[in-house]
């Protein structure tokens, strides 16, 4: 695989994956494709060496592992879940001409990008059928069917001064100016596409809004890769990659949770018991699974802040990541990350081997530090963890911005660690 093949399909992966369920449904194909066997948690498990198998939870998360005579595992960490605006239960709102949909806020995201947005709908939604079964399945709108209209600057003289966004009224879809609407009739349109007719009645649903505009190469070069959630789609594409193009007679494994955006606890967040039971599982005996954890690493990738060159003073001069400069070693002495100076040297013995280059990232000493999922796995498994990160701008953003380069080297970083 050259590097050329490997962003092209990534941007087919994102544009793929407007939700974790879709994500996770993207992964899991992929890992059939590469030759995986599909595991059911309700069933029992029979493994057998030199097999490779996949598992998932919730429709959101994924683990796939080889299954080797080897206990010394390269485990690779990411999550699904992207800062979004998410539909609420009961989201029709029809008033001053318009219909609109309410909405929440799902993990800390930049607002003031959603505006004036070509925006589209997909997520998860479970019905009754006609044999009274409860039954769950995906939808993607695809079509632009709303948008947040800026408020216009003569209506707000201090827009380009102190904008200030209200998450429960300021950032409402509108959808139509029809007021007969009816969100059920809607869904149930969604499903007919997909030919699913024997509805006997809708129930829940988990649907996120998403920008329809593509990923891209952008720059005169074709510098950058301009895509909606990159982090951490991003991580999540070079751990399938890795672990596909690993000998099935390599310890592999590669897991990406929910829910990292809001904390994780969940029963399919990093913090739940997602990853310990699937482990317990691989290793049913408590000597040999601490043996396997003891000698095993989990690299925790999720994407670094690239400095930003036109705010250069929010980065620490001597640990400011650049784009196209390599992956991000993520260091911070109060465990927000898990890197020590371990896991750190066998990561720069490994790159130095390939050729591939790094960086290092430390936030600065007066300002707050985000986390990962890597101190919540170093904290639940005992497992030696490093946390990495491809560098990017505008984090959080609806539309986010990596380089050309980062996300080939650390694949091939993270095959390196098996060889």
């Amino acid at each position: 695989m050259n590097k050329n093949d490997f962003n092209e399909g990534l941007l087919g992966f994102l544009d793929a994956s407007p939700t974790p369920f879709h994500a996770t449904l993207n992964m899991s194909m992929m890992l059939e494709n590469a030759g995986f066997i599909k595991l059911n948690e309700v069933d029992k498990w029979n493994l057998e060496q030199g097999n490779k198998y996949y598992v998932t939870r919730n429709d959101s998360s994924v683990i796939a592992f080889t299954f080797p005579h080897s206990k010394n595992y390269t485990m690779v960490g990411t999550h699904t879940d992207s800062p979004n605006l998410k539909l609420k239960p009961n989201p029709v709102i029809a008033e001053h001409g318009v219909v609109k949909f309410g909405v929440e806020s799902y993990g800390g995201l930049l607002l003031n990008p959603w505006f004036d947005r070509d925006l589209s709908l997909a997520g998860r939604v479970s019905y009754l059928d006609s044999n009274d079964k409860i039954k769950d399945t995906l939808i993607d709108v695809k079509k632009s069917i709303a948008t947040i209209p800026s408020l216009a600057i003569h209506l707000d003289d201090k827009a380009n001064k102190e904008r200030t966004v209200n998450k429960q009224t300021d950032i409402c879809p509108i959808l139509t100016t029809n007021e007969d609407f009816e969100f059920d009739e809607f869904l149930k349109w969604q499903l007919s596409k997909k030919e699913i007719l024997d509805i006997k009645e809708l129930y829940a649903s988990e649907l996120s809004f998403y920008d329809t505009a593509k990923a891209s190469f952008v720059g005169l070069h074709d510098d950058f890769i301009s895509s909606a959630r990159l982090d951490n789609l991003l991580s999540c594409y070079v751990g399938l990659l890795s672990i596909c193009s690993v000998e099935n007679d390599k310890p592999m494994l590669f897991i990406a949770s929910d829910h990292e955006e809001v904390g994780s606890d969940s029963t399919s967040g990093a913090a739940g018991s997602f990853l310990e039971n699937t482990l317990r599982r691989i290793f049913p005996d408590y000597d040999d699974y601490m043996q396997m954890i003891r000698s095993s690493v989990m690299i925790s990738a999720d994407n670094a802040h690239a400095i930003h060159p036109n705010y250069p003073t929010k980065h620490d001069k001597e640990h400011s990541p650049n784009i196209n400069k390599g992956t991000v070693i993520k260091v911070n002495a109060n465990q927000r990350y898990a890197s020590n100076s371990t896991t750190i040297s066998r990561f720069m013995n490994v790159a130095n081997t390939l050729n591939e280059p790094y960086q290092e990232f430390v936030t600065r000493s007066d300002m707050g530090c985000g986390s990962t999922i890597g101190p919540i796995t170093a904290t639940r498994l005992g497992i030696e963890t490093l946390d990495v990160g491809l560098p990017t701008l505008a984090m959080h953003s609806i539309r986010e911005l990596c380089g050309n380069e980062d996300a080939f080297s650390l694949y091939k970083i993270i095959v390196g660690f098996t060889e």
